[in-house]
């Protein structure tokens, strides 16, 4: 267990002077193939293959060689373009040894917002594959380009002679890379305006996965299970870097997430740890062959990349034998993860909070309305500083500047409550809470409550607009498999429990929600169709102060 600064009456906290390593990700994969040569790095279970570390940084070599005799090399700019494959992991690694950047493009990204990212990344070279069965990558990309000028030189496809001819060229090694310099760009989902590229270093994503790492006691005979996509920073900081910094195997159930499958890979490849958002953990949970499936060998995971309802994570303790499961919080800009529970605490911390502030990293909550640091207890705004954050927003200083402040303080935009212990309780984003004539209800509250009833599997909270209070309150529920339930049995549930005006006014039972590739849920779609459905457009455009 860690030890920890004391905690006075404010809300603030750091987490313990742990060395950072002054290393970059092509060091740290020397590092980790020399230390456990012949032991497992990565499973691609549906390609059917298999890397020891060894093969792995070999692997690394022979892309970063390749880049170089198509001229790329410190500083440019590399795209991928790909669901979940042993390929990612290989061009990750090659770009890291080059000293390219690496611009992860969602595969769920079509050409308006692919002629976006190919404009405003710069990048020099694209890889992807031809077509799956969700799109013609290919002609998506063609349309994306038409009558563009751009930056690419080299459109490599994997499932064609380009890409094994690449890995069998005589290029050279970079003479050096920095610490400092920039491993990867990363997309936001563009909840408000367009996406914006986070600029990470070899600096920011390597000692977050030291971190990560220790957070879950991973050693060389690890497993790590990992449905969620590599393109996404729970894929490839969270699930690669933490198994970089270990020796742990990296074990790839799929393509995309698929919850039969992720299952599979653990029975078979007795797994130690799985991760997920919470919506694969309740699809999983949802499947009717769930019980046949061995879960003996698992010891720690993680829930992450949503709120994690109280409920949903006490049934993978216990149902899915993880009995060191753990919650970690933070955003694409902290690299990710800014803090975490350790798997050695308690149950208590691990399902109320997402943990402490992690190794060399600063957390404060203040009022959203004057910045002033707020007593423990007082819910405010999450404020990072350390190591984690993030170089900037690409070619966008101003968008940079509005949420790192010259004394270094990141503001999340995320609300939360400082305990006594130095742990956080998230209550929502600062953007999503409703005020229903006058009062203030965080979505997250109303949703772990509705959590608590027998029947429901999973609920998203949100507010829609009325004409006389301003905002009310609606659910969306989806139902525990073959359960079903009425509104008024879910709002005779909440009456002398929760407030009045925190009981959902309208409720919608629903078999999914829209969500992005990541397994985010978009809220902002659920608003939208029920404006839409309940005929509110007009009182949605009502201006407010």
């Amino acid at each position: 267990m860690h030890v920890y600064e004391d905690i006075e009456d404010l809300s603030y906290s750091r987490g313990p002077d742990v060395p950072l390593l002054e290393l970059t990700i092509g060091d740290l994969l020397d590092r980790t193939a020399s230390r456990f040569s012949d032991r497992l790095a990565v499973v691609s279970r549906h390609q059917s293959q298999r890397m020891t570390w060894a093969e792995l940084s070999e692997n690394a070599d022979r892309v970063a060689r390749g880049l170089w005799s198509l001229g790329i090399g410190r500083g440019d700019r590399v795209g991928l373009w790909s669901t979940n494959c042993i390929e990612w992991v290989m061009l990750h690694m090659g770009c890291a040894r080059a000293g390219a950047a690496l611009v992860n493009v969602n595969p769920a990204y079509r050409s308006h917002e692919l002629q976006y990212t190919l404009t405003r990344s710069r990048m020099k070279a694209l890889f992807l594959w031809h077509r799956d069965k969700r799109a013609d990558y290919a002609e998506i990309l063609d349309r994306a380009r038409h009558g563009l000028t751009l930056d690419l030189e080299h459109t490599i496809f994997f499932d064609s002679p380009e890409w094994p001819a690449l890995l069998d060229t005589d290029g050279r090694l970079p003479d050096s890379v920095a610490p400092s310099d920039v491993a990867n760009i990363q997309y936001t989902s563009g909840t408000t305006g367009h996406p914006k590229g986070v600029m990470l270093t070899h600096h920011n994503v390597v000692n977050n996965g030291q971190f990560l790492a220790r957070g879950f006691h991973y050693t060389e005979q690890d497993k790590v299970v990992v449905p969620v996509p590599l393109f996404h920073c729970y894929g490839c900081v969270i699930g690669t870097m933490s198994v970089l910094n270990s020796g742990a195997a990296l074990i790839l159930p799929n393509w995309t997430f698929d919850a039969h499958a992720t299952l599979q890979a653990v029975h078979d490849e007795r797994a130690t740890s799985v991760y997920g958002v919470p919506a694969m953990y309740v699809a999983e949970f949802g499947l009717p062959e769930f019980s046949s499936f061995d879960f003996t060998s698992l010891r720690t995971g993680m829930m992450s990349g949503a709120p994690c309802p109280v409920e949903l994570m006490k049934r993978v303790l216990n149902e899915m034998h993880v009995r060191e499961l753990v919650i970690a919080y933070g955003q694409t800009e902290t690299s990710p993860v800014v803090t975490m529970s350790d798997a050695g605490d308690s149950l208590d911390i691990r399902v109320n909070t997402v943990g402490r502030a992690m190794p060399q990293t600063e957390i404060q909550v203040i009022s959203t309305t004057d910045g002033a640091r707020l007593p423990v207890g007082m819910q405010g705004e999450i404020c990072v500083r350390g190591y984690a954050v993030m170089k900037g927003y690409d070619g966008d200083p101003e968008g940079t500047a509005q949420v790192v402040k010259p004394d270094g303080w990141l503001h999340t935009g995320d609300l939360g409550v400082m305990r006594s212990d130095g742990c956080i309780h998230i209550t929502g984003r600062s953007r999503d809470v409703i005020i229903r004539g006058g009062e203030n209800i965080y979505p997250r509250e109303v949703e772990e409550f509705l959590y608590t009833h027998p029947r429901v599997g999973e609920v998203q909270v949100v507010g829609i607009p009325n004409e006389r209070l301003g905002e009310i309150v609606v659910a969306w529920i989806r139902l525990r498999p073959g359960l079903e339930a009425t509104e008024s049995e879910i709002r005779e549930w909440c009456q002398g429990q929760i407030a009045y005006y925190k009981i959902p006014e309208h409720i919608r039972f629903v078999d999914e929600f829209p969500a992005t590739l990541s397994g985010k849920i978009q809220k902002y779609k659920i608003r939208e169709f029920e404006i839409e459905a309940r005929g509110l457009q007009s009182v949605s455009r009502t201006a407010t102060a």
